[in-house]
């Protein structure tokens, strides 16, 4: 295949309704998390497929020879026999977008933008967004992570302190108590009581443990469960309005990618509805796709529902006026992403001195509970 014409390159199928044909598979795209390993092709790779594949298209180079130079780059068996698949995909007749997906390892949503990308000739552009969503997404949950980490070893830190101490520490003072006989301080029977459940239900409270998140991962899809932590999750302070704006970042740049290739507003809310997979965005756009139907204007429509906030619903309603949606989209989701880096940042902070409090605090209470009755034993004898 030599020189191709990227004004001129074919998509071999015309793009589909997305009531039809755009599948659950579309969630994968803001859900799925980092492959670790190599049996995935992760957002990471992702990320360096489109900009690459961005810069050598950008460059003159022809499409094939794009594939060809991208294919040695890759260190993983799996990864070179993938983008080995595009390629033979490509030369057999297929267009871009028909051959990441015929791969399996692909979204509907990243077909569908290589898609438009193609019949508008814009497929650099296209590339180049799609490198960008993924770049922003990894950085997102890198700093989710990075906020979270030291608290939550921390806190398994000091539930496993604690239980030790319940479960070994604690009974060899009790049995020292019970030589010497005597009233024992309140505190005192406080922790032998706690120790005494632990010693005797602590192997069925991990096993109900277990079996409670077993339960609910097996409901995780099920849209009572979503409905149920969604909201629960949004009423917890700080972390419940960090992950609202972490999903209209995501929301606002897939809108901006969409819109800005010149997808009509109704579609593009289909589309985004079926893979948003955050519930109270997911059923607010199904009401917002009825009344856009209607007549009604994006920002009225959207602004029924509370997961909006007033300023973006501003912002949104200022971009129909001035028929530049996609720009004041991409505003909004660099301001959400913005605020999200310095809530995390301000999690992490707030979050690391209270868990070391909170560790101080539980062993020594237990440690004064457990020496107070001994220094009573003193003063006595």
């Amino acid at each position: 295949m030599a020189g191709l014409d990227l004004t001129k390159y074919p998509a071999t199928r015309p793009a589909a309704s997305p009531k039809n044909t755009a599948g659950t598979s579309l969630r994968e795209l803001l859900n799925r998390d980092i492959s670790l390993g190599g049996h995935a092709f992760s957002d990471r790779k992702k990320e360096m497929f489109y900009l690459e594949l961005n810069i050598l298209l950008t460059a003159g180079i022809d499409l094939r020879t794009s594939l060809d130079m991208i294919e040695d780059e890759q260190t993983s068996d799996k990864d070179r026999g993938l983008i080995a698949g595009v390629k033979n995909s490509l030369v057999a007749g297929s267009s871009l977008s028909e051959a990441v997906r015929k791969t399996g390892k692909f979204t509907d949503y990243e077909y569908y933008s290589l898609q438009i990308g193609e019949e508008s000739g814009k497929l650099p552009v296209i590339l180049k967004e799609l490198a960008g969503y993924f770049q922003k997404k990894i950085r997102q949950r890198r700093q989710i992570i990075s906020a979270f980490t030291y608290p939550a070893i921390v806190l398994s830190t000091s539930l496993a302190a604690v239980f030790f101490m319940l479960h070994f520490i604690v009974p060899m003072f009790a049995e020292v108590f019970r030589r010497f006989g005597g009233d024992l301080p309140f505190i005192t029977k406080a922790v032998l009581g706690a120790s005494q459940v632990a010693s005797r239900y602590g192997s069925l409270f991990c096993l109900l443990g277990a079996g409670g998140f077993l339960l609910l991962r097996s409901q995780r899809k099920q849209i009572w469960f979503r409905r149920l932590a969604t909201g629960l999750l949004l009423r917890l302070p700080l972390i419940g309005e960090m992950m609202r704006k972490i999903y209209l970042a995501r929301f606002c740049h897939a809108m901006t990618l969409l819109i800005g290739s010149k997808i009509p507003i109704l579609r593009a809310t289909a589309l985004i509805r079926q893979m948003i997979g955050f519930y109270p965005i997911e059923a607010s756009l199904d009401k917002v796709e009825s009344d856009i139907m209607n007549g009604e204007p994006l920002h009225k429509a959207l602004a029924g529902f509370p997961v909006y906030s007033k300023r973006m619903v501003s912002l949104v309603k200022v971009g129909e006026e001035v028929n530049q949606l996609d720009v004041f989209f991409d505003k909004i989701a660099q301001q959400y992403s913005e605020e999200v880096e310095h809530q995390t940042q301000l999690i992490g902070s707030m979050v690391e001195p209270f868990m070391i409090i909170f560790l101080g605090i539980i062993v020594g209470f237990i440690l004064i509970a457990m020496y107070l009755p001994l220094f009573q034993m003193s003063t006595v004898f």
